[in-house]
């Protein structure tokens, strides 16, 4: 099936540029560009894409209440991948708290752009395991009041859902995860999705997120 992507940059030339790399990759249709973060809400309203390249610093309505907007109705299944010019960006940890599903440099190569769509997408990773084990790192390292876990939404899981949940926030991959436990890949991918759909949550980093923020999970150091 065809990947539908929303390209939102307030600099004609990223989003042109974009757009040409994209729709040369097999599988990937730009189905079209946003100027500004109202733009693309309203983009997306009209063409429903399945992935939204999301600039953070726009005029107007910015990349992160963009997000927001987009990812917060119920049954929203569209993915946001940020686009930021600084590694480990600040605002990055915002948007991922916002509903992103991933980031990636505005530097990246073709390969790299296509792979992060297509991961992103199928909301399998952040965008690649070990991207991943770094940016968790870090919002790990930028969570300033570790929180006393919550029973509430994590409650529902089983023993077993709960220490899958707790390797993926810690960055590990679905065959990571499998070879931990001793169990096959296959059986982590049906308690990956079954978490997802407990917790009412679109994807891993969205559950890797959701370890931190109820406490499951500890920032490093705590």
């Amino acid at each position: 099936m065809t990947i539908r992507v929303v390209i939102a940059d307030d600099q004609m030339m990223v989003r042109q540029g974009f757009t040409v790399l994209l729709d040369a990759e097999p599988g990937i249709e730009v189905v079209g560009q946003a100027v500004d973060g109202l733009d693309a809400v309203t983009k997306v309203a009209e063409l429903t894409p399945d992935v939204v390249l999301m600039d953070i610093r726009m005029p107007g309505l910015g990349g992160i209440e963009a997000t927001r907007r987009i990812t917060a109705p119920a049954g929203s299944t569209v993915k946001v991948l940020v686009l930021t010019t600084f590694d480990l960006d600040e605002y990055v940890y915002e948007a991922l708290r916002a509903g992103a599903s991933g980031f990636l440099l505005k530097d990246a190569s073709v390969a790299e752009l296509a792979q992060a769509v297509r991961v992103v997408a199928a909301g399998d990773a952040l965008l690649a395991p070990n991207i991943t084990k770094r940016v968790i790192a870090e919002f790990s390292r930028v969570t300033r009041t570790p929180r006393t876990p919550e029973k509430g939404r994590a409650g529902v899981l089983t023993e077993r859902e709960t220490e899958v949940l707790s390797l993926i926030a810690q960055g590990l991959s679905n065959a990571e995860i499998a070879a931990n436990l001793v169990v096959a890949e296959q059986t982590v991918k049906t308690h990956v999705g079954r978490i997802l759909v407990k917790l009412g949550l679109r994807d891993r980093t969205q559950a890797a997120v959701f370890a931190y923020e109820t406490g499951l999970i500890r920032p490093a150091g705590y």
